[in-house]
């Protein structure tokens, strides 16, 4: 075939071009050498001289289309009570000859209806009208078009009525024919697809809208009924089947996008419209935990927009008192592993039925973190300390002590980890620092630490939840421990070097005073035992001449050794504290010692020296004729026994926490509080130059909230403190405004 443009008549060339249309859009048998020669005319018809003739293809053909769908119209009018079956099965013939007319169309469709179609920017810019009657439209689109107009409009309202008569009678339970209805909606759908511009709005406006507003009113009747013959719990129940069986209807009938919006209105119709009935029982539903109905109802009320409100409320009040009850019926014996472990219960009970009844909703989770926070964080007093710090350090000291009980290191080092879940909702994690910081240089400097690993393992998940400043001065502690064993090392060979015999096995920890949490104040007056005497001149001399400026304080309070008892019928090797040593080698010059002989010979002071010598009298190791007093007379108790060989005095009462070393531990946390506020005050005041009052206090305390939560009266006494130390002042203008002073 020739490409070159000819003189063609169109009418000797139309007719054979609309018998063959009419058997494509017909689905008919047409052959494809037949199929090959329309290709041929429709090409000549637009490229015909003198005048191309696609302008009249494109006009006849329309008509012709017209007439067809005219006909096809007549016969499902005619079709009586199988309307849609009819529809739908010319509309299957019809959209199918429809797509392949446009491709026995294609030159037409490219060379002279797209040169006159309008453009994506005249759509959007040009002010043109998408129904425009001058715009033209590809002949596929055309035969669309014209299905539209001569067969959906004419019986728009038959159409709806029957697809919804079919929907409902799908609803009673009634056979449909599910293919056919689908068919049907489809056909709004794909009538208009080819569209840029409200592509769904046939659809719409013809199936859509009645389709919601007559399932809203079937299921609000159904919900009237339901709430009538059921309770809370089957009326939930039968609720979500009826959301599920009509979500499951919707996908056999009705266009994705329409699944969505019913749904919405099932759960407006079923649920929102019956809140206060649902509400009325989330209360005890929730004290009584009943799972399934739980489930069930956040299914229902997750949806809806601020649906889980009361539910959350609801939760989060019984987790709080739960968590209360758990931890205030506790016994005063073994109280800081009882409150640990209560408080984990609680949390592990409730992740659960979180997990399991919410779908680890973050609502929800976010709920167990309030109550968990406000159960640890309650305080039994108004005016006193919050007590769940110092027994989570009491805890954590218990699991890292040596004991009696053997643990293994995994389950040790998932007892820690559970600890930091605790610590976690700490307030006042300073308290806790404070605590556990005196706890664990006990352990160290005691010995007592149940593995290094494991201490080292807990600092490190501190250091994980509160950064590195906050166990700064624990990782200084395991430092000196490492530099001390340095030290023994080289004092030991100093000794070898200066031929010096010490006749005695002597350790020593040097400790830095500012990273290790030892009150002075139970530094007592001591005479240091003539036995010792030449040990600690002979150290204090060697880390003088290795260390110029620095200056050793010994702290006897927390020193100890090991005795020989030789004097009794078997030898015993006794751990004793230091003090009690001064008080048994006493013994060494005479059997017989009086309480003022004893005075002179430590230094002690009386009451202190009273109750070291009870706790010998106790046990039995030296005896008194009276009760211990100031006047009495002690003697070696010759007759003693004991079945251990090897055995310690006294140095649990000297680890065991005092009433006055608590109050002391909390008044250096206030203390530490008031610096860290100033501190705080002073970088914000040096960023900002100028603050409000107001601004000024609420950045302290975000600064602040990851270690403790300051009160106002605390934030402006600090204020006040750093005015007077002329680091702010006041702006002369506005009272309220503070200037920092460079």
């Amino acid at each position: 075939m020739s490409l070159k443009p000819k003189r063609v008549e169109f009418d000797k060339i139309w007719p054979d071009v609309l018998k063959t249309i009419q058997g494509v859009i017909t689905c008919g048998p047409v052959e494809r050498q037949t199929w090959n020669e329309r290709f041929s005319d429709v090409y000549k018809l637009c490229t015909a001289l003198p005048e191309p003739q696609g302008d009249r293809l494109y006009t006849d053909t329309k008509a012709f289309l017209e007439n067809h769908v005219k006909t096809l119209h007549a016969q499902v009018c005619a079709s009586g009570h199988d309307v849609l079956s009819a529809y739908y099965r010319h509309w299957q013939n019809y959209s199918r000859g429809a797509g392949y007319l446009n491709q026995l169309y294609g030159y037409l469709n490219t060379t002279f209806i797209k040169k006159q179609k309008f453009s994506d920017a005249d759509l959007n810019y040009g002010g043109f009208s998408v129904d425009n009657t001058d715009h033209m439209l590809e002949i596929g689109e055309l035969a669309l078009d014209i299905w539209r107009k001569h067969m959906i409009d004419p019986q728009k309202s038959t159409l709806t009525t029957l697809l919804l008569s079919d929907i409902s009678a799908d609803r009673q339970g009634h056979l449909v024919m599910e293919s056919v209805v689908k068919g049907v909606v489809s056909s709004l759908v794909d009538v208009e697809n080819y569209k840029k511009k409200q592509a769904m709005q046939l659809y719409e406006e013809m199936f859509e809208n009645p389709f919601l507003r007559e399932t809203g009113e079937y299921y609000r009747s159904e919900a009237s009924r339901l709430k009538a013959d059921c309770t809370c719990s089957e009326y939930m129940e039968k609720v979500l089947q009826r959301i599920d069986t009509e979500n499951m209807r919707c996908t056999k009938f009705v266009h994705p996008t329409t699944i969505h919006k019913v749904n919405q209105e099932c759960q407006q119709r079923m649920v929102a419209d019956h809140l206060g009935f649902l509400h009325g029982e989330t209360l005890e539903m929730v004290q009584k935990e009943k799972h399934k109905d739980l489930a069930n109802m956040y299914k229902l009320l997750h949806p809806l927009h601020q649906g889980l409100s009361r539910l959350l409320e609801c939760v989060e009040e019984h987790i709080r008192c739960t968590g209360l009850d758990a931890v205030n019926n506790l016994k005063q014996e073994s109280l800081p592993s009882q409150f640990v472990e209560a408080v984990l219960e609680v949390h592990s009970h409730f992740s659960e039925l979180i997990r399991k009844d919410f779908n680890n909703d973050q609502q929800f989770v976010g709920a167990l973190d309030k109550a968990c926070a406000a159960v640890i964080n309650h305080k039994p007093a108004i005016k006193g300390p919050c007590k769940s710090p110092e027994l989570l350090a009491r805890y954590c000291d218990l699991l890292l002590k040596k004991s009696s009980k053997v643990v293994s290191e995994s389950e040790l080092d998932d007892r820690l980890a559970r600890c930091i879940t605790v610590f976690k909702y700490l307030d006042d994690k300073d308290i806790f620092q404070r605590f556990y910081a005196r706890m664990l240089a006990k352990r160290l400097i005691y010995s007592l630490s149940q593995s290094m690993d494991a201490e080292e393992a807990m600092i490190n998940k501190l250091k994980q939840a509160c950064g590195y400043e906050f166990t700064n001065k624990l990782h200084r502690m395991f430092t000196d421990m490492s530099v001390s064993n340095d030290h023994n090392t080289g004092f030991q060979q100093h000794l070898q070097k200066q031929k010096i015999d010490l006749d005695i096995s002597f350790s020593v920890m040097v400790l830095q005073a500012g990273a290790w949490p030892i009150s002075g104040s139970q530094i007592f007056p001591f005479n240091i035992p003539q036995e010792l005497e030449k040990t600690v001149r002979t150290f204090d001399s060697y880390y003088s001449g290795k260390f110029s400026g620095r200056k050793l304080t010994w702290l006897h309070n927390y020193c100890h050794g090991e005795l020989k008892f030789n004097y009794l019928k078997r030898p015993y090797i006794v751990n004793v504290a230091s003090y009690l040593m001064g008080i048994l080698l006493t013994f060494n010059s005479s059997p017989t010692q009086s309480f003022t002989e004893l005075a002179s010979a430590t230094g002690l002071p009386e009451r202190e020296l009273l109750r070291h010598l009870s706790s010998l009298c106790e046990t039995k190791i030296i005896q008194a004729e009276d009760e211990v007093s100031e006047s009495s007379v002690f003697t070696l108790n010759m007759n003693y026994s004991n079945k251990r060989t090897k055995f310690r005095i006294n140095v649990a009462m000297s680890q065991r926490d005092t009433p006055q070393d608590v109050e002391n531990t909390h008044s250096a946390v206030d203390d530490d509080r008031k610096m860290f506020v100033q501190a705080a005050i002073v970088r914000i005041m040096k960023a900002r130059k100028v603050l409000k009052h107001n601004m000024l206090i609420q950045e302290v305390i975000t600064q602040s909230t990851h270690r403790f939560h300051p009160n106002i009266s605390m934030i402006k006494k600090c204020i006040e403190t750093l005015i007077d130390k002329q680091y702010l002042e006041r702006a002369p203008a506005c009272p309220e405004e503070y200037s920092y002073v460079a």
